[in-house]
């Protein structure tokens, strides 16, 4: 033999050893791993038992607390007790008899004893229920350990499983609680009993192995389910779950040598393998070197597409605004978008800008994901800012992108498209919607939430001649609109348990009201990752929240404040030959309201700035709230300025000042305010 002989026979002997090694290691973590797997699966089988049982629990104390809130309101008349109990067996099926006992004496035309009792009972093969008075001598009551704690626990409380002999004539367990009449005292304990008949449901998924077995024990351990009996010598692995709404503790019991019944069969084959496995090492050894050049040469492909896809997101992203808020010298609004994809880059989009004092905005949702729905988003992108730049009608902008993307549309991919043009001074929305998500219209003032009104219309990509309807809306002042893509509503849990619309509303009825739009988003996609948890993203999340507010001032109810009206009108841009009118009838307004609208000096005064047309002709609005005592300076009289001082009566300048100034004023009184309006024309 050479050198280089032995060096191979070494390299052969090395190898048997960390083969041999390696198989005694595979199989003790393997043997662990089996283990823990069916550690995993009794403990999620008894979690599952547990959840049902606890659903059933959940739905027995909801009864009962409707038979107390049923016996209470009827707790003078014993009939409508009776009825009570037939009605809660009528609405609820899981319930197999519900009754309700009273104190001794507490109807004496019934006697000491009146337990009245609604059960189900098979009568000519059909299920029906019967109402009757069980309690008397031949069954006391008074002396039962459910009734006892029915009277001093304040809640609802579980009996020990019992046979029932005379309501469900089963085994059952029963969940009471104490009834008071009006004045507060426990007169009464209501009973709603459960029969244990559906735990064979639960049978069926416990029994996970061969020869396993389960039972279950009450909380003093009593045997409500018994389990087979073990064999002698023979190992067994228990696994338990307590269930504390009834005291229950549910075991799955297993054998060890079914558990490992497979790892033995496999074991005995990997020992036959293993000796193949030395034939194969030395080809295996001689193709080893050539293998790790591939991977290699995998390896730096794939670092190099994770680079590209890297840049093409980071371009993706630059395309979209992202610099918030957005218009630093507008404050009128307030803006906030952010886009979560689900791969490197995603088919969502949103986009705004503001042109001729309007603001222009879109989101949209590619169908599909990867690189083709990011090139659509791209194209998507461009075509709204190039046709916007242009026209101002949404419908007409969804219609031109539409026709354009139709065209160009080889691979049959689609989107949906919200476009949205909104005048800054009114408030006026008009929009498109192509089959997108409706966004939610958050009121700032009534503290409430709603669906936008939508008319869906067809996504974008499909038809390329659909004549798409515009809508129009008027956002009032702090009202915020929420766009989204179907990504936030459908984002699932590891259960595959969607988060769904009623949650996203929730989440939204919870931050109306001051929060700032950023805020707003940031609380919503905390509530969806906490939500799903460790499951991955299944589709891009995007959020686009657009907050409006028109030019305002809020004043104490204190004169010292009127000066600072002066600034504030200034800065509304107003034609020169206007400031010193308006600013002099807003003086002369807001002082009235001080005077005569909280006459306890304690209140705001709010007055909101915007632009409207009037018979055709353009013209600015200041309206004047309070929430003082009803006051309409309107109803005045007009002064007669041919009179001497001497002659008129005292007051009723100012608001004579404020018509001679103004084009229009009007009061009305909406939801305990005053509103006072005032309205100069444009050039009049």
């Amino acid at each position: 033999m050479n050198k280089r002989s032995h060096s191979g026979l070494w390299i052969l002997l090395v190898a048997a050893v960390v083969l041999e090694a390696i198989s005694c290691l595979q199989y003790f973590y393997s043997r662990e791993a089996i283990r823990q797997e069916a550690e995993r699966r009794a403990q999620s089988e008894l979690r599952r038992a547990e959840l049902e049982i606890d659903a059933v629990t959940i739905e027995m104390e909801a009864a009962t607390k409707m038979l107390v809130t049923l016996a209470e309101r009827y707790i003078d008349n014993p009939d409508s007790i009776a009825g009570a109990t037939r009605t809660l067996l009528q609405t609820i099926e899981n319930v197999s008899s519900a009754g309700v006992a009273c104190e001794p004496n507490l109807f004496p035309q019934k006697g000491r004893w009146y337990e009245i009792c609604s059960s189900r009972e098979m009568k000519d093969g059909e299920q029906q229920i019967y109402t009757r008075q069980i309690g008397g001598e031949h069954h006391d009551y008074l002396q039962t350990e459910w009734y006892h704690s029915g009277l001093t626990i304040d809640s609802c409380w579980w009996s020990e499983p019992y046979y029932d002999e005379l309501g469900a004539q089963a085994m059952i367990v029963s969940c009471t609680h104490p009834i008071r009449n009006k004045q507060g005292q426990i007169v009464a304990v209501a009973c709603v009993d459960l029969s244990l008949a559906y735990l064979e449901n639960v049978s069926e998924y416990l029994k996970i192995y061969q020869d396993s077995y389960y039972c279950i024990r009450s909380g003093k351990g009593q045997q409500i389910v018994t389990g087979d009996d073990t064999i002698p010598g023979r190992k067994y692995q228990s696994y338990d779950e307590f269930i504390e709404k009834t005291g229950w503790s549910i075991s799955i019991v297993i054998p060890e040598d079914v558990i490992f019944a497979d790892l033995n069969r496999i074991g005995m084959i990997v020992g036959i393998l293993m000796l193949l496995g030395l034939a194969l090492l030395v080809f295996i050894m001689w193709h080893a070197g050539k293998n790790v050049l591939l991977l290699i040469d995998s390896t730096a492909r794939n670092q190099s597409m994770e680079k590209e896809l890297h840049i093409a997101k980071t371009i993706q992203m630059a395309m979209l605004p992202n610099v918030f808020p957005p218009f630093r010298d507008r404050l009128d609004l307030n803006i906030y978008g952010m886009i979560n994809p689900a791969k490197e880059i995603g088919g969502d989009l949103y986009d705004f800008y503001i042109r001729h004092d309007k603001l222009f905005f879109c989101i949209g949702d590619v169908s599909g994901k990867g690189v083709p729905a990011a090139l659509v988003m791209a194209m998507t992108r461009s075509l709204f800012r190039s046709i916007s730049s242009h026209e101002e009608r949404p419908e007409v902008i969804v219609s031109m992108m539409n026709k354009a993307l139709t065209d160009q549309n080889t691979e049959n991919m689609f989107l949906t498209l919200f476009i949205g043009v909104m005048n800054r001074d009114t408030g006026e929305l008009v929009y498109c919607n192509a089959g997108h998500c409706a966004p939610v219209l958050m009121s700032g003032r009534q503290a409430a939430i709603r669906e936008l009104d939508i008319i869906p219309n067809l996504p974008v990509g499909i038809v390329d001649d659909f004549a798409y309807q515009a809508q129009t809306t008027t956002l009032q002042h702090d009202d915020i609109l929420f766009l989204y893509t179907d990504g936030l509503t459908e984002a699932e849990n590891s259960k595959h348990e969607q988060y769904g619309e009623q949650r996203m509303m929730a989440q939204l009825q919870a931050s109306v009201g001051g929060l700032r739009p950023r805020t707003i988003a940031d609380n919503m996609e905390a509530s969806i990752r906490k939500f799903v948890g460790d499951a991955e993203q299944s589709d891009d999340l995007t959020m686009l929240v657009i907050r409006y507010q028109t030019p305002a001032i809020i004043m104490r109810n204190d004169i010292q404040q009127i000066p600072t009206l002066a600034e504030w009108v200034d800065g509304l841009g107003l034609p020169d030959e206007l400031n010193m009118p308006v600013n002099l009838a807003l003086e002369e307004a807001a002082s009235n309201v001080m005077l005569y609208a909280y006459p306890e000096g304690k209140g705001d005064v709010i007055i909101e700035f915007g632009r409207m047309k009037k018979d055709g002709q353009e013209a600015i609005c200041f309206t004047i709230s309070d929430r003082g005592i009803a006051f309409d300076p309107t109803k005045q009289a007009e002064v007669d300025t041919t009179k001497s001082a001497e002659e008129r009566p005292i007051g009723g300048l100012g608001i004579h000042l404020v018509r001679q100034l103004m084009d229009e004023v009007s009061y009305e009184r909406v939801d305990e305010s005053n509103v006072l309006r005032l309205v100069k024309l444009l050039n009049s």
